[in-house]
Order: C-alpha cells, then structure tokens, then sequence
C-alpha cells in the first residue's frame, strides 16, 4: 500500500498518541459525496494538534470546546491545528466530495501498477489515511467504532469485527486495538462467511458465486490456523476477503483487497492469498517502524511465499530464484540496505525488500536452528503486539530464545548493501589412512566489505552419504578441511542456495528476467509480418519500452547483424534473424519453413500454439516470441512480464492460456570441483522444512 512520507507511522512511545473515534459516515456514491461526524477521544496530556483532511471537506468543531485553523494544504490534504480549550472528547463534522483518478507506476519492463489517493464512486468506494477522509493526527494509532450508512443493497468494510445487519445499506465495524490507520471500503457486495477457531472468515465478492467464496473461507480457516499455531493467536475478529474494483493485492488489518481478474486466478489461493493473511501478524499486528526499514515484506515473504514452497520440497529452486531475481534487477545504482527499504516501488526494490529480506531470515534460521527460530517468531510477536517494530526489536527477540550475540549478524545484513561473491581455491584430496582428507579455501571476492557468512559445502562420495560442512566466513580468505571415509567425487559450495550472495555463472539458466530486467536492449519487429500483426507486435514492444528509454525497437530489415552487448527480443515466426536464434540450440529446434518447435518431445504447431523462448547467445539473453494469432499478442504483453524466472513458455488462444512452461537446465559453476570425471549424481537434497512446533 503506498501511502504519502507525512502520513509512514513512528516508532511507539508513551509520547505515541491513541485517539478514540466514534464515526458516523453517511455516503452518496453516486455523487462522490460524504458526510461524517466524529467524536474523537484524544490524550489529556495534549492540548493542540496537527490533524489532516481531505481538502474542501470543511471541518467545523460542533461539540467540545476547541479551536480549528486552516495550515494551509499538503498535495490533496489540508492541514488543521486544533487546540482544545477544555478537557473532554471533541466532534468535527465536516462533508465533501473525494474522488481521484486511478495512477499508473512503472514497475519494469511490461509491469505497471494502478493505485489511488482515494476515490467515492457509483462502482465502489477506496478510502484510506491518506485519503483524509477521518481527521488524521500524524505518527499516531487509532481505536475506533464506525457506522456507515449506505444506499439499500451496499456493504461497508474495515478493520476488525462487524459489518453487522446490513439489509438497510447500514454497516456498522469496531477495532479495539490501537491501529495505524482506518480504512473504509464499500461495494454492493454478495457477503459469504463461515465462524473459525476465535474469529470469522469472510467474503465480500461483487457478484454472487458460492463456488468461489468456499474456495477463500476454506482457505481463510486453513492458513490462520496454520499460522497461529507458528506464530501465536491470530489478534483480529474476522479476516475477510474483499474484491475490489480495479486489480491490487493490498493486506489491511483484518482483510486484503484483491483485484476481480486477480481472485479467480486458480492459483491465488495457495500463493498470494497467504501472503495476505501473513500481514496481520506481520504490518497490521506488530507495526514497522519505518525509519529504521521495514521488515514485514521480508519476513512475510519468507513465511507465505517461500514456507510453502518448501513445505511442497520446492523451497532450492526458490531461493535461486529469489537470487536470481536480485541479480536480474538489482544494479549498483539501484541498491541499497534492508534498512532503506520502505515499500515495493519497482522489480529493484521488490527484489531488495522482499528477496533478500526473506533470504535474511532464512540465513538467521539457519544459524539458528528451527527451535530458536520458532521460539524468537513467538517472542517477537508476543513483545510488539499492535505495537511499532524494527530490526533492533527483532535482535533482540532472537537473542532472549537463543543466548546468542547477534548485533554483528544483523548490523552486516541490515545496513550494508550488496552481497558477497563467493570463490572456490586450492581443491585437494589425499589419502588420510583408510579415509582422504579434502581441503580448500572459501574466499568473499566482492569489493564490498565482508559479510558474516555460515556458508555449507557438500562433498559426495563414492559411497555412502554426502557430507556436508559448515564454513564460518569472517575474513577474505578462510581454508577448510575434512575427512571423509570414502573418496570424494563432487564438492559443491553453497548448492542449496542457503546463502544471499551473486550467483556464479552456470548455476542457474537463462530466463525471461535477464532481459526483463536489462536497462537496455532491442526489439526487433517482423518487417514482412502481416500488418495487423506487425502492428500488434510494436504494440507489444513499445508498451515493453515504457520507461525504458535505453531499448530500442527496430524492423529485423534495419539491423543486418544482432549487436553482441545488449539483450535482444525477436518477434514473430516471419523474423528474418530467428534462424540465427536457433542455430545450435539445445532443448528445443525449430523448423521456421513449418513453423514447427520441438520441445520437451512434442511437436508444436506454431498455427496453434503461441511459444516464448530464450538462450544465451554471446554472452548475452535472447529471445523470441512469436504469437499464433493477432487477437494473443495483448495477453502475451499483459503476462509474461509474470513469468520472468521461466527460460521457456507455450500459450495459446486469443488469452494466452498457459500450456507449457519450464527452465533450462543449469551447468556447474566455478563453486562446485570434481575430482575426475564429471558424472550423473542425485539432486542435492534440502533440509526438513519448518515446521509450526
């Protein structure tokens, strides 16, 4: 949720002010107008504040004795001093029209997030803190009982328990606890609800479908049990899900408000939906203290997104990919340390923040162990409960559970940007009596300062199990040794990827993201394509070139060799350089004369299926997309910005219906020795995931 820097939440203190508000909201949708009393219980150890309003609701003191004058207006805000004059709670009544626009933010390459300052309309109603639709005091909590009064068949929601007997368009909604802001949505809405263990799973769809509501109350019922169980008990009355009516994926206390097109995506439910419910323990149960960087993404990412990943025995593959995400995105000048982050604002940030922010935890996890880390979670949460957090508090909330020093750990990570490049040096083996002893060097390579590293090296054996062995990195250059019973075959550094650091090149294949995330390129067009499609394709490239001035877009018939310094897009089955993409390919072939590709031992119809392919070619990303039909090259435009850890893609039908998708394999890097010939072994095997006891 993006709301303005005046309106980002303090550390709390004793000095922290809590109001309590009694709101009485009566709205006209259709007019963009509403009209609102509130009764604000404010601290006796203040008399004057600063309180923010949307501009032209004309606030008027009408009970209490106090004083309110105009400060003059903050973008779409109009600043108030109210001084009250006596002890006792003060009302304000004011009214007016609130409706802005939907904007646009430049996510990347293809992806652009729509957002709102806050909007009353016939389609639905988004109001939030910094909309000012409730007299706001910076860098305070509020506690709240609100009635909204709405046209016949309208449901309002916000935080905490009702909404109550809605028949008459009345809702009424009441928070206990001290919350960072009050929001209020509304729609005619179908409502579904199902009771929980303490608390009621709800739905809020814009239009009936039990099908679907049963889906999220099942789930709602599944992953609040599931995370009470980890963390401690879940601290609200309800936790809703609520449709909105444009496409976001927003977590407030006690709901998350999720786009139409969003909700019905069949895998929702076991991705992101999660991640939303995470948030009331993390951001809408304990705060973050925004000065000192925000720590719920991080966290929550590792808890939803990744947890369950591992849960399914997928939790190698994402952590390359969280790796390889940085590594796509990130470049010297877009980075920065966990303490800076403050919300996602782009692939750069979101790969900082969320990435290696999950990666932090996972790391401190494992140095943990899984006890200690379950038993700091609990700690943490118990201690800041609807407080504000920070790093700091969590250090010290793993320090009580573990007896551990960790200022160095989290200082390093915390503060400090970048990651380590780890190299391997000076592999031997010698025979050690009946045994071999193996020895070698685990070196940082990076500029940057060091990091303090646990880095695991795995060495198979010609028989019995492979080893593993823990190597503590606090300096340069850091030797090891181990004895083995067996002779060793493989010695692998960090192939788990437990580790935030730079991939090696060969650990992990090329992909979608390499080019997705590259400032500059080339696209280039079919010049004897068909002109409809042609022009759907410069379409396609140009809504791929906003706000990437460095890539440029060009006709296959102005460019005679493919330049070997920048990534490069091909477009179309018609593009007169795809048969130097496709020459000695590996993993799939074409026929361009038959429009026909071989991969993963199909054939495929290019009439029929719409394929998206990448390679290395020169040292540089490549790849092509060629769309069956015209109607398919929007969809493709909208989606495979999503897709970006896939090497290769098959869709078909005019929506771009996903049929195939997959990565290339990767090859050894420079952080994996053999000793002999290379040969087939087992995946690496990961170990156990968390579990909730």
């Amino acid at each position: 949720m993006l709301v303005p820097a005046l309106l980002l939440p303090t550390p709390a203190s004793t000095a922290t002010p809590l109001i309590e508000h009694q709101l009485e909201v009566s709205i006209d949708p259709v007019a963009g107008r509403l009209q609102v009393q509130d009764q604000m219980g404010l601290p006796d150890d203040e008399n004057e504040w600063t309180i923010l309003l949307h501009s032209g609701l004309d606030p008027q003191v009408t009970a209490g004795h106090a004083e309110l004058t105009a400060l003059g207006n903050r973008e779409h805000l109009t600043a108030y001093r109210l001084r009250r004059l006596d002890p006792g709670p003060v009302t304000l009544s004011y009214g007016g029209r609130i409706r802005h626009d939907l904007e646009s933010i430049d996510e990347g390459m293809g992806r652009v997030r729509q957002w709102s300052r806050g909007s009353i309309g016939p389609d639905g109603i988004f109001l939030d803190g910094s909309s000012g639709w409730y007299p706001r005091i910076p860098d305070s909590l509020q506690r709240f009982r609100l009635q909204v009064q709405l046209p016949a068949g309208w449901t309002s929601v916000s935080q905490g328990a009702g909404p109550g007997d809605t028949r008459t368009g009345r809702s009424i909604w009441s928070e206990t606890q001290p919350q960072d802001d009050i929001y209020l949505i509304a729609a005619p809405f179908q409502l579904y609800r199902e009771p929980g263990a303490g608390f009621e799973a709800q739905v809020y769809l814009r239009r009936p479908d039990p099908e679907l509501a049963r889906r999220y109350l099942e789930a709602t019922l599944q992953y609040v049990a599931l995370y009470s169980e980890l963390i401690g008990p879940y601290p609200f009355a309800k936790f809703a899900l609520v449709e909105n009516v444009w496409e976001t994926g927003y977590g407030m206390p006690s709901f998350t408000l999720l786009g139409p097109q969003v909700i019905r995506l069949p895998f929702i439910v076991q991705t992101s939906y999660p991640h939303e419910i995470l948030h009331n323990w993390w951001g809408n149960g304990v705060y973050v203290d925004y000065e000192s960087g925000n720590w719920s993404e991080g966290l929550t990412n590792y808890l939803a997104d990744y947890w369950l990943k591992e849960r399914a025995g997928q939790g190698i593959e994402h952590r390359r990919d969280m790796l390889k995400s940085y590594a796509d995105h990130v470049r010297e000048d877009r980075d920065f340390p966990l303490i800076e982050f403050r919300a996602r604002h782009g692939s750069a940030s979101q790969a900082i923040g969320y990435g290696k922010g999950a990666m932090f935890f996972h790391m401190l996890r494992r140095n943990l162990g899984d006890e200690s880390f379950r038993q700091g979670l609990r700690r943490f949460y118990a201690e800041n409960r609807f407080q504000h957090a920070s790093y700091a508090d969590l250090r010290r909330a793993f320090e009580s559970v573990s007896g551990q020093d960790l200022r160095p750990f989290f200082q390093t990570w915390t503060t400090q940007a970048g990651a380590p490049r780890l190299a391997l040096a000076e592999v031997q083996r010698v025979r050690d009596g009946d045994g071999w002893r193996v020895t070698g060097r685990i070196e940082q390579a990076q500029a940057a300062p060091l990091f303090p590293l646990r880095v695991p090296i795995v060495i198979d054996q010609e028989t019995g199990e492979p080893q593993r062995l823990i190597v503590v990195s606090d300096s340069r250059r850091v030797p090891f040794e181990i004895r083995l019973p067996s002779a060793p075959v493989r010695l692998a550094v960090d192939p788990a990827f437990d580790v935030f650091r730079e991939l090696s090149p060969g650990e992990t294949p090329v992909a979608l993201s390499n080019l997705f995330g590259s400032d500059r390129g080339l696209i280039l067009l079919p010049a004897d394509a068909p002109f409809p499609l042609q022009t759907a394709y410069r379409q396609l490239a140009a809504a791929w070139q906003q706000g990437r001035p460095d890539w440029r877009i060009a006709l296959d018939r102005e460019v005679a060799i493919q330049p070997d310094d920048r990534p490069v897009w091909l477009l179309g089955w018609e593009n007169r350089h795809l048969d130097d993409f496709a020459a000695q390919s590996s993993g799939f072939r074409l026929d361009v004369a038959k429009r026909r590709l071989d991969l993963q031992e199909a054939a495929l119809d290019g009439a029929t299926v719409s394929p998206v392919l990448t390679r290395w070619r020169n040292g540089q990303p490549a790849a092509w997309l060629a769309a069956s039909e015209t109607s398919a090259v929007p969809a493709l435009a909208r989606k495979l910005p999503h897709y970006g850890k896939y090497s290769f893609l098959t869709f078909t039908g005019p929506e771009a219906t996903n049929r195939i998708k997959g990565q290339w394999p990767s090859d050894d890097s420079a952080l994996v020795h053999w000793f002999g010939a290379r040969r087939e072994l087992g995946a690496v095997q990961d170990l156990p995931p968390l579990e909730t006891r």
